[in-house]
C-alpha cells in the first residue's frame, strides 16, 4: 500500500501576485502572437487556462503537466514545415501535479481546469481530452 505524500498547502496570496504579474507581462503578448493566445482566469473553485487553437483538431493537441508547469502543444503532423507546430508553457507558483487537472476542447478553444481543492495524482502526466 502506498503512503500518501504530505502535500503543502497553496499560498493563495502568492498565486494572486503571480496572476497579476503574468497578465501584465509584455512577453506573454508576444507569445500570444507567435504561438497561440492564452487567457488565465480564477474562480472560487479553480484556475482556468483557455487557449485559442481553432486551427487544430482535438487529436492534434496535447496537455501535459510537469511539476509546476502546464505545457500545451498543438501539432499538425501533416504539414512539411514546422509552421503549424505550437507550444506554450505556463509556470505556476505551485505544484500543478498535486491538483486535479481536467481539460476539454470545444469550438477551437481548449480549456484546462486546475482545481483549488481537489487533489491530483502527484505525478507528471498527460491530460486526456474527451
Amino acid at each position: 500500500m502506498k503512503s500518501k505524500k504530505n502535500i503543502p498547502p497553496i499560498d493563495f496570496d502568492l498565486v494572486e501576485r503571480w496572476l497579476e504579474n503574468y497578465c501584465l507581462d509584455p512577453l506573454t503578448t508576444q507569445d500570444d502572437l507567435t504561438q497561440f493566445r492564452i487567457d488565465l482566469y480564477e474562480t472560487d473553485q479553480e484556475w482556468i487556462v483557455e487557449a485559442l487553437l481553432n486551427e487544430y483538431n482535438s487529436s492534434e493537441i496535447k496537455v501535459y503537466i510537469e511539476e509546476s508547469k502546464l505545457v500545451i502543444t498543438a501539432d499538425k503532423p501533416s504539414t512539411p514545415s514546422n509552421q503549424h507546430n505550437r507550444v506554450r508553457t505556463i509556470q505556476f507558483p505551485f505544484q500543478v501535479i498535486n491538483q486535479k487537472v481536467t481539460a476539454h476542447y470545444i469550438n477551437g478553444i481548449l480549456e484546462v481546469l486546475i482545481s483549488k481543492s481537489e487533489k491530483g495524482l502527484g505525478e507528471n502526466c498527460y491530460i486526456t481530452l474527451p
